[in-house]
């Protein structure tokens, strides 16, 4: 029976959940580097025992760590992120020209092909690639960027407003937000089977990170946007103010593909039937930053 691995990224650690094909019991490991805020933790597809970890703090700055064995043991790589000749400057968001300096990773996506090659998406805005395992690396706003494999040139995007979509591989976007209640949100992501089924989580606005009306909902689209639906079965329906952050919703390829998501509340809700029921899979952990899932052999 496969298995499936769910990595979970939060404000004090890391933590790797494991069930069965079921996905109806789940084991807990973590959290892994407690303490540190983990923005992203990934496995490679081209070898699902090599994970990356975007490991950060205030103090002690920016890591990337490594694992060989699904999560076991890590090891620190290369963590020099220098921006390729001289930055200069970029429009901040008043207008003004601000320089360019690195902050954190947020976002890591491990070659598809080549376990040793890894891009790393960082703050400020750049992008970076190392092809030896993470030794090197060189090299309005987007919240998160999905797409369907079998489709490379249609991209969905969750911007800071609106939800988009292309089907030119970025050369035209047009605004797929239809009936949704709201079009600020942080995920999206597209069913593993069905390219058209795309899902987000709509929270209310960014100056209030939290769901409207304190209703915890993901929207579906069979349509790939602008006909939504509510997806509430063991979702929190009131008094719930929890936000769900850019890197934390993921799909796994099962038959009946399971859809994750965590939340700045310590939960990380799961659906093995691609959104109709939910339940908690974890409770408790620290702040969600970002929920990445692997199906195993």
């Amino acid at each position: 029976m496969s298995k499936v691995r769910v990595l979970v990224g939060t404000r004090k650690g890391a933590f790797v959940l494991t069930s069965d094909g079921k996905r109806e019991q789940w084991d807990v490991s973590g959290p892994h580097f407690a303490g540190w805020e983990m923005y992203h933790v990934k496995g490679s597809p081209a070898d699902p025992n090599r994970l990356y970890a975007s490991q950060s703090s205030s103090w002690s700055g920016q890591v990337i760590q490594r694992s060989n064995d699904g999560g076991q043991t890590w090891e620190p790589v290369g963590n020099k992120f220098v921006y390729d000749g001289i930055p200069g400057t970029h429009q901040w968001y008043d207008g003004t020209p601000h320089p360019w300096e690195f902050k954190r990773v947020w976002h890591l996506e491990p070659s598809l092909h080549d376990p040793d090659t890894i891009y790393a998406g960082v703050e400020d805005a750049g992008m970076f690639r190392s092809t030896d395992g993470g030794q090197n690396e060189v090299g309005h706003c987007v919240h998160r960027i999905a797409m369907h494999r079998s489709r490379p040139g249609v991209l969905f995007m969750q911007k800071h407003w609106d939800v988009m979509r292309t089907d030119d591989a970025g050369e035209l976007w047009t605004d797929i937000s239809g009936n949704l209640p709201t079009d600020f949100g942080f995920v999206i992501d597209v069913h593993a089977h069905e390219p058209e089924r795309v899902y987000v989580v709509p929270i209310k606005s960014d100056a209030e990170h939290f769901p409207m009306e304190g209703k915890l909902r993901v929207y579906r689209s069979r349509t790939g946007g602008n006909e939504w639906e509510p997806l509430t079965k063991g979702l929190p329906q009131s008094n719930c103010y929890v936000n769900v952050l850019r890197e934390a919703m993921a799909v796994d390829s099962l038959d009946s593909c399971g859809v994750y998501f965590g939340t700045t509340g310590g939960q990380v809700y799961a659906s093995s039937d691609a959104g109709d029921n939910w339940a908690p899979i974890v409770r408790d952990l620290p702040a969600v930053l970002s929920v990445e899932v692997q199906t195993l052999a």
